[in-house]
């Protein structure tokens, strides 16, 4: 931002001092040494400028090339001054832009105290070097007396620069403090949704990194519920989560409620992609890999559907494909921390948000749309639009508002997968996930249990293995990154990519 703004300065300052009726007066005529000077502080400026939104560099490196961009701007500042000074053949003295300068660093650019005020006493000496200059070009040079109290101002804006650093970094330790919640301390945020944030997070005593997700209360309250209430089913729910035993469920760790009212709950940091992600980067997935990845998923609401728990936002976003110890391809399901119980055995435990149905658009049954009763069947249904966007890259329904989108589900009877998809996908899998995508929920598989029981009858005897698997990954992700799950999936660039 710094940059920015006095690479725009500079050029308004070029073109007004190229102005014509600028160059028509010789005494206001910009001299030749200090367009040089100018010029190369406005390609300086713009350096820095891409440099910083380029990401090259990690944010304390940037911080450093910022003080180091300081005093150079001081220097050339302070070096054109007195060219143009020596070609008026006129000392400059008096307060200098160069404490502006130190101020406005101190502030926007943060960093250690020493290292700020080492920069700021750097840059505020530049006038003094600028005025030995204008003497060895046959100036005359100002006496120790003149410069301090020519130029005591930037030294005191240096003094100002420290005290400003103290106080921001003291702040940072606060905000930092702040962070932790239990036995753990929130490093770096991860992603933003709707919902709340996704933060990366160390243990203080082990060396476990988790990922914290942060739920804003006012996207769960529902009418008429207390602060008191809602705290009460989200731990119910998370308690009755924590249960959940099947590998292919996210590990919760801890849940609570924070000083500012946030709910937040710790989960295991994966190592991968969600399924949204992996699309949109590498194209449909092959069907026997689709069939894999979906019985994984099966494998995890059969747990939760048998303890009562419907998880009623299986999406892309939430289903993460990652590596898991020495397997690759593993599944896990996300934010069961958000599920709701089946009317017949807690009704009253559901957590909901207001007065929406829950859900994503693309991805919600017909009864969940019309806020009739809700049952494992309900996720079933999901599951074949899942199905759908693996085979063939897009949703079941498109339309131009979400709510196009509701009253298709709700209504329209959609095309089968083949037919918008240019994998061979086998009959038994396309019809397979019309079933899953039946308005009657009678129509579907029953529990998850049957279809994946179904799902493995649709692709032949091992048709994606473990070797596969790790082949797919050694290609595609060499490196094991941590990529945790994200509140919000980041946009990517499809890439033409078969899978």
């Amino acid at each position: 931002m710094v940059s920015a703004v006095i690479a725009i300065a500079l050029t308004v300052y070029v073109v007004i001092t190229n102005s014509a009726p600028v160059l028509a007066d010789p005494a206001l005529a910009q001299p030749g040494p200090t367009r040089l000077i100018v010029l190369g502080m406005l390609l300086c400026s713009i350096g820095v400028y891409f440099l910083g939104r380029s990401n090259a560099l990690s944010p304390e490196r940037m911080l450093d090339v910022g003080l180091a961009y300081e005093v150079f701007l001081a220097f050339m500042g302070g070096v054109a001054l007195q060219y143009f000074a020596a070609e008026l053949r006129m000392p400059v003295w008096g307060v200098s832009e160069i404490a502006i300068v130190i101020l406005v660093f101190a502030i926007l650019v943060p960093n250690t105290p020493g290292r700020v005020l080492l920069a700021a006493l750097v840059a505020a000496t530049m006038d003094p070097i600028g005025d030995l200059i204008y003497g060895l070009r046959g100036g005359e040079t100002p006496t120790l007396v003149q410069m301090v109290g020519a130029y005591y101002a930037n030294y005191l804006a240096a003094g100002i620069a420290l005290v400003t650093a103290h106080v921001l970094t003291s702040l940072a330790q606060e905000v930092g403090e702040a962070r932790e919640l239990g036995s753990y301390r929130l490093t770096e945020r991860l992603g933003r949704g709707g919902m709340g944030e996704v933060w990366r997070a160390d243990h203080r005593m082990l060396a476990r990194p988790a990922a914290i997700k942060l739920i804003r209360p006012d996207m769960l309250i529902s009418v008429g519920d207390d602060r008191e209430t809602l705290v009460r089913r989200f731990e119910r729910e998370a308690q009755a989560t924590a249960l959940l035993r099947s590998p292919h469920t996210i590990d919760v760790f801890d849940f609570g409620v924070t000083p500012e009212g946030s709910l937040y709950y710790v989960m295991e940091l994966l190592d991968g992609l969600d399924m949204q992600t992996l699309v949109e980067r590498y194209g449909p997935i092959q069907p026997a890999r689709s069939a894999y990845l979906l019985a994984q998923v099966c494998d995890s609401l059969l747990e939760a559907h048998e303890n009562g728990l419907v998880h009623r936002d299986i999406k892309p976003a939430n289903i993460y494909v990652c590596r898991y110890g020495i397997e690759a391809d593993f599944v896990k399901v996300l934010d069961f921390g958000l599920v709701g119980r089946r009317p017949d055995l807690a009704a009253d435990t559901r957590l909901t948000m207001g007065d929406c149905p829950g859900g994503t658009p693309a991805f919600m049954a017909p009864e969940q749309i019309l806020g009739q009763t809700l049952d494992g069947r309900t996720d079933i249904y999901a599951l074949g639009c899942l199905a759908y966007w693996l085979l063939t890259g897009g949703c079941v329904f498109s339309g131009g508002t979400p709510l196009d989108a509701l009253v298709k589900h709700a209504r329209e009877i959609p095309e089968p997968p083949s037919a918008r998809s240019e994998l061979a996908i086998p009959a038994e899998l396309d019809q397979l996930v019309l079933a899953c995508l039946e308005k009657d929920p009678d129509r579907r598989p029953p529990n998850a249990g049957v279809l994946r029981s179904r799902l493995d009858e649709c692709v032949p005897h091992g048709g994606w293995t473990a070797a596969e698997a790790r082949a797919w990954w050694d290609l595609h992700r060499p490196t094991t990154a941590k990529e945790p799950p994200a509140a919000a999936s980041p946009a990517v660039q499809p890439a033409p990519v078969a899978t």
